[in-house]
């Protein structure tokens, strides 16, 4: 099933945030229907680095590749602002098509853009940000391939003011609307209010962020199609990462964290080694 047809029904999608093969690989094992790419993710493991701007659109449509080879579920991918103006807002649609995302998320803040949680942000014009949402619809090749408008305009310019350029954003052809940071339950029953009849809206879940932290049950009793939690793999991973080599420098040794870890085999069994090797042999006349 299309993203598209799935945000027609009548449950929220929830959509993990991955940043790699394997974490789109264990999440589809999990169950979900959806997956999110999100630019900060990358910048985080790729790169190491916060997420202000420093992640490329080829880095981003190259890790795209890679998980679209490793997962046929749908894959969100964080456009930023597209990477500049509205030409290379089409080029960022061309390639991220190609590379296999079923939607992408465009934002109206300047470029380099940084989290939607930090502060300091600063935004385009919303007929800018119209024109970038207009060239994209007109580059894509498929209209299965969603558009994903986000508005960070709440910690710049208020929360009517938020509503107002989502409004826009909407007229401009964006498929799926996503009014960023909203900071009370009163704000996030606001957009569901004014947006929900009319188009899926989605709702960006960061742990220690500005958003109170909802269930995807409670968002899609507000109004909500679409849920994503970006960047809880990695807070989780590198937590466990930093425990991980703390205790292998403290102790010398794997064992006391053997219980927190797959085996060489179970790790082997997660990714389908066994299954790979005998699908390898049918191709192989020595055999």
């Amino acid at each position: 099933m299309t993203l598209k047809a799935r945000l027609a029904g009548e449950d929220i999608v929830l959509a993990p945030g991955i940043y790699d093969g394997l974490t789109a690989l264990i999440a589809e094992q999990a169950g979900f229907e959806a997956l999110y790419l999100s630019g900060a993710a990358v910048a985080y493991t790729r790169l190491g680095r916060p997420d202000i701007g420093l992640t490329s659109v080829t880095e981003m449509a190259e890790t795209m590749t890679l998980i679209a080879d490793r997962t046929r579920l749908p894959v969100i991918i964080d456009a930023d602002t597209g990477f500049g103006n509205a030409l290379n807002a089409q080029r960022t649609m061309r390639l991220y098509e190609r590379a296999g995302a079923a939607a992408l998320q465009v934002e109206d803040q300047t470029y380099p853009k940084r989290c939607g949680h930090l502060k300091d942000k600063a935004l385009i014009p919303a007929a800018e940000m119209a024109g970038k949402i207009a060239a994209m619809a007109d580059a894509r090749r498929s209209d299965r391939t969603l558009i994903i408008a986000r508005t960070d305009a709440i910690a710049v310019e208020g929360f009517d003011a938020a509503l107002e350029r989502a409004e826009t954003y909407l007229a401009a052809g964006a498929d799926v609307l996503f009014v960023e940071a909203p900071q009370t339950e009163t704000e996030l029953s606001g957009i569901a209010d004014r947006f929900a009849a009319r188009v899926p809206l989605l709702a960006n879940m960061v742990e220690g962020g500005a958003t109170p932290i909802r269930s995807a049950e409670a968002l899609q009793a507000l109004g909500f199609r679409l849920v994503i939690f970006p960047g809880g793999i990695v807070r989780a991973l590198a937590h466990t990462a930093r425990d991980y080599y703390t205790s292998l420098r403290a102790h010398g040794t794997t064992a006391p964290f053997r219980d927190r870890m797959y085996d060489f085999a179970g790790l082997n069994e997660v990714i389908g080694t066994t299954e790979m090797l005998e699908r390898g042999k049918r191709y192989d006349p020595g055999q």
